[in-house]
């Protein structure tokens, strides 16, 4: 017998746990009902998604207890359901209906971990020094400021990193204010123990509004440097660096309550069983968060599309479901603009893992949500100001929404991954694997393997304390295998003429 999982019991497929040969029986598990008779017509690979029973051509596909689009032909049991016979339901905006669900978490006492506490009363999990470029023509300056200083760290600092990106100039009104909003965001970040802010000296991102972008500021934790003041930048900026090394220097980590933690939650290089194992898993670490007093980030907007029923009932208050409201059909409103069909997802390597429509991608993208209320909605480039579960307007790509998630206030990342990626943001990205196989193959890359919970090894809820430790640990110092790799990066969200 082949294992397979129907998630709910009203759904009409299941998703194979291992490979499936043509001919294969099935032994379809959910709640420990292991339905007999079930024969594979074709090869199913794992991830996949087979019918459990007969589906007419027209009727709903239903998955996680929800539809994920429709069949486009008549679907016998047995069969391999995906893009050669099913297709998304999408069009465009939706009218949402407010319908508040309780989901209130128990309080559970705060645990600690060990942080850094800056002069402002902010946390820190790191104590690293940023060197942050205004404008893209200095991100070599930028990069060789933060490799060839790297003798000055010592102590509790961790390291000298630069944010490169391409941005800064050549960009007019709104797009420039969203690269101006993200930079000081990213300066603002209290993971930097010091910040340099590398400009040029004549870009549309002057120095002078940048500043007004920034707001007040802490003089001896940012410095900055124009280069074309200066004979000889590497030189300015090293005496900059040593000066800022220094001040670091002198913060320790302390013990720190974890209410005042702050996780970003996100997916990339996703699989089929993506919300089965890693991302059931990291939603449940963050109602553990939340039930703490802490505070969780998701973002992904278009990746919420047809998972919206997972999501809108949780919203804690009428205010924040309009706003909920505001960000999906905005977004869905920004791909019509560019006349891109809103259901252009999922990729070719998530169709490869199993995942067929932007609902089945997105059914299982939300589960990294946990169950908890949803207390705000916020935009690209804006920091959470709110306590528990956040949504925050992003893409789905790895590094913008990653990066915006740190913007948010993130100090680390929980990233699920079926395909693996060895991308790392500039905050701790801790990768948890959907399953065993790419843990196995890639250590390099994952820090968390959930896919026991495909194998039976353990259930969701031991496979989520044990990644809670890991999070109390990093977050107290031990590095991410992006960190050990030396893998930190940022992007920016471009939407705006190039001049």
């Amino acid at each position: 017998m082949y294992r397979a999982l129907r998630i709910q019991r009203q759904d009409n497929v299941a998703v194979a746990l291992e490979e499936v040969p043509a001919g294969g029986a099935l032994e379809v598990d959910r709640d420990g009902e292991h339905p007999t008779g079930l024969v594979a017509l074709e090869t199913i690979q794992r991830g996949h998604k087979v019918a459990t029973r007969a589906i007419a051509a027209g009727e709903d596909i239903v998955k996680y207890g929800v539809a994920i689009g429709h069949a486009t032909r008549d679907i016998p049991p047995g069969a391999w359901v995906h893009t050669h016979n099913m297709a998304t339901n999408l069009s465009g905006e939706v009218a949402y209906a407010y319908r508040p669900e309780p989901c209130d978490l128990e309080p559970v006492a705060p645990e600690g971990f060990r942080g850094f506490r800056r002069a402002d009363g902010h946390v820190a999990v790191r104590n690293d020094i940023w060197v942050v470029p205004t404008v893209g023509c200095v991100n070599g300056v930028a990069r060789r400021l933060a490799e060839e200083n790297q003798d000055l760290v010592g102590g509790s600092v961790g390291t000298i990193r630069s944010l490169e990106h391409p941005f800064g100039c050549s960009q007019a009104g709104a797009d420039l204010d969203q690269t101006s909003r993200l930079l000081a965001a990213l300066v603002r970040h209290p993971n930097a123990g010091g910040v340099l802010v590398v400009s040029l000296g004549c870009e549309n991102l002057t120095h002078e509004r940048f500043l007004e972008e920034l707001g007040p500021y802490d003089e001896g934790r940012v410095r900055f440097l124009t280069c074309q003041d200066v004979g000889d930048e590497l030189e300015a900026g090293r005496d900059i660096l040593r000066r800022l090394v220094g001040c670091a220097r002198g913060f320790e980590r302390v013990e720190i309550p974890v209410d005042e933690l702050v996780i970003g939650l996100k997916c990339g290089g996703s699989d089929g069983l993506s919300g089965i194992s890693a991302n059931p898993v990291i939603g449940r670490v963050s109602d553990m968060l939340v039930a703490r007093g802490g505070t969780s980030v998701l973002g992904e907007v278009p990746e919420m599309f047809g998972a919206e029923s997972f999501l809108m009932g949780r919203c804690a208050s009428r205010g924040v479901f309009d706003k909920a409201c505001a960000m999906l059909n905005g977004f869905k409103q920004y791909f019509i603009s560019h006349h891109e069909p809103v259901y252009d997802n999922p990729s070719p390597g998530n169709r490869t893992g199993g995942i067929t429509t932007l609902e089945d991608k997105a059914c299982g993208c939300v589960q990294k949500g946990g169950t908890a209320p949803i207390e705000d909605v916020i935009g690209y480039g804006e920091s959470v100001t709110r306590r528990g579960l956040n949504l925050v307007t992003t893409p789905g790509n790895d590094l913008v929404s990653t990066t915006a998630l740190a913007a948010a206030g993130a100090h680390l990342l929980l990233f699920s991954t079926g395909r693996g990626t060895p991308f790392g943001s500039v905050v701790p990205t801790l990768k948890v694997s959907t399953n065993s196989a790419l843990a196995a193959r890639k250590p390099s890359w994952i820090d968390y393997d959930a896919g026991v919970v495909v194998s039976g090894g353990a259930s969701l809820d031991e496979v989520a304390a044990g990644l809670w430790g890991l999070v109390l640990k990093v977050a107290s110092g031990a590095m991410t295998a992006s960190e050990t790799n030396g893998f930190s990066e940022i992007a920016i969200w471009k939407d705006g003429v190039t001049l």
